[in-house]
């Protein structure tokens, strides 16, 4: 009889949880955006184009609307980089974080669900006594005052979900589970990118040191004519002077650049989690790099479900609007059943036979009357926490727009820099060839010669700047509208150091 009225009590509780309401509002996704565009003039426009530096960069178009590849950086068509990307998701120690965040918050969402159920708890206890016979009653029949009591039994607890406190922890804690995902894409898009704008700095600096290296030969070499023709007595002593400040002034670009480089080599070693010794062999120059030349655009509705950091902007605002319903729901009548069920014998051999059983059943409701305003508090603070995390979403949310907005308008003046530098490089070129063909014939000096060809190297460096913005705004515009991660199949493996320091 006293199992079945247990099982009876149990199961009607649990009816009871599941029919009553969760207590604090119902969470509903905030709207997208009404915009249809980012303010840029033709910005989304398929047929907006931007030319290329040279011949080997192809023209770029945006096409409104394209998906993005989950593997973006192949665009680039670099083997290289698309091998240094694979290592650093494999091996850098933020990934390994963030994972190891997602593997808890879905654990601790898991364990939440738990509470759900009632909890069962097995116990078994020995005792050995002595009874004071004098002034108390014996405990047993047996005349002897010592004795044994052995008593085996399973408690039953269960706190029915009446207010919907306990749906609203769950909820709570799968939308952190949700924040945690939503921050592991984030570091994901962050690391390839940083690969990425790194391997291009890469690419200019190497490009830029080495047209300042021919700049301070050629330098060198027109301070050696004029110091010869000082000597002759056709230069001044104020023409070698300027001379040599010029080369010295050249000459004095090329460490920091130099500079640029190794930190910039140590950066690339660090974003595949190694150490600065571990340097990687692969090197990167823009012969080894290829412009994409379409480039996707999505309107903001569709980019706001794009942005790792949006949408963990918004599971934070579920998240607390979750916490919201459980600090309303800790302020109402809280119910509890209770059931014991087991046997106690005064030997171990005599358990669980006729007569030794008992079992108990108990139900307890209780509310707090006084408590400080506590409870009252909590709830209003739970209130602000769901406003701040309102603000913080439509923050994400216009960032996410600005960096956008920004990245096309950077394309548009990197394109306008392109034209601009082509021309200058095309011209720069054409004075050159006719400075080496009229030296030949005897028209112009050496030194002239050397102007012409410094002038067209200087170009080079601006040619080569160019390039770079070009590359790493392309790469940029990736980044700000959220890296193809939906597209991705399967999840990138933290290798170098596994669960629990393995």
């Amino acid at each position: 009889m006293g199992p079945l009225i247990f099982k009876r009590a149990a199961m009607a509780a649990l009816a009871a949880s599941l029919c009553a309401c969760a207590a604090g509002p119902n969470f509903k996704r905030p709207a997208p955006p009404a915009a249809t565009g980012y303010g840029v003039a033709d910005a989304a426009s398929a047929s907006t184009t931007t030319s290329g530096v040279e011949a080997g960069d192809p023209s770029q178009h945006f096409v409104s609307g394209l998906d993005i590849p989950a593997e973006w950086w192949t665009l680039f068509q670099s083997p290289q980089l698309n091998a240094l990307i694979s290592a650093a998701l494999r091996a850098n120690p933020d990934v390994g974080a963030a994972q190891a965040a997602l593997r808890q918050a879905h654990e601790l969402y898991k364990a939440q669900v738990g509470s759900f159920l009632p909890a069962v708890q097995g116990d078994f206890s020995a005792t050995r006594a002595k009874n004071p016979a004098i002034t108390l009653a014996n405990p047993t029949v047996a005349p002897n005052p010592i004795y044994s009591l052995y008593t085996a039994q399973l408690q039953l607890s269960y706190a029915p979900d009446v207010f919907g406190g306990t749906r609203r922890a769950v909820e709570l804690a799968k939308a952190q589970a949700e924040q945690s995902r939503f921050e592991l894409e984030a570091t994901y898009l962050t690391l390839t990118s940083n690969v990425v704008v790194t391997a291009i700095q890469e690419a200019s600096l190497r490009g830029q040191i080495e047209a300042t290296l021919r700049l301070t030969e050629l330098q060198h070499e027109m301070t050696g004519i004029l110091e010869q023709q000082h000597v002759l007595g056709t230069a001044s002593d104020l023409d070698v002077l300027a001379q040599q400040a010029a080369e010295a002034q050249t000459a004095a670009t090329l460490p920091p650049l130099q500079k640029q480089l190794g930190q910039t080599r140590d950066a690339l070693t660090a974003l595949l989690g190694r150490l600065p010794n571990e340097e990687p062999e692969q090197t990167f120059r823009f012969e080894d790099l290829t412009l994409p030349s379409e480039l996707p655009v999505s309107i903001p509705a569709r980019l706001i479900e794009q942005r790792p950091d949006v949408r963990q902007a918004e599971d934070a605002l579920h998240a607390a609007s979750a916490a919201d319903g459980v600090a309303l729901a800790n302020l109402l009548p809280q119910f509890s059943i209770t059931g014991d069920l087991g046997s106690s014998a005064l030997a171990l051999r005599q358990l669980f036979t006729p007569y030794t059983g008992f079992w108990e059943v108990g139900a307890n409701l209780s509310q707090v009357l006084f408590q400080g305003g506590t409870l009252v508090h909590r709830h209003r603070a739970a209130d602000a926490a769901l406003d701040q995390a309102a603000a913080q979403y439509r923050a994400a949310v216009i960032l996410a727009c600005q960096n956008v907005a920004d990245t096309l308008r950077a394309l548009q003046a990197d394109a306008d820099a392109a034209r601009a530098s082509a021309t200058a490089l095309r011209a720069a070129q054409k004075t050159f060839d006719l400075a080496e063909q009229q030296r030949k014939l005897g028209a112009i000096s050496m030194v002239a010669v050397m102007n012409a060809e410094q002038s067209l190297l200087q170009t080079r460096l601006a040619v080569v700047q160019a390039q770079a913005n070009r590359y790493a705004d392309t790469a940029g515009l990736f980044q700000a509208l959220g890296g193809g991660w939906w597209n991705r199949i399967g999840e990138p493996r933290y290798e170098q150091f596994g669960p629990a320091g393995k």
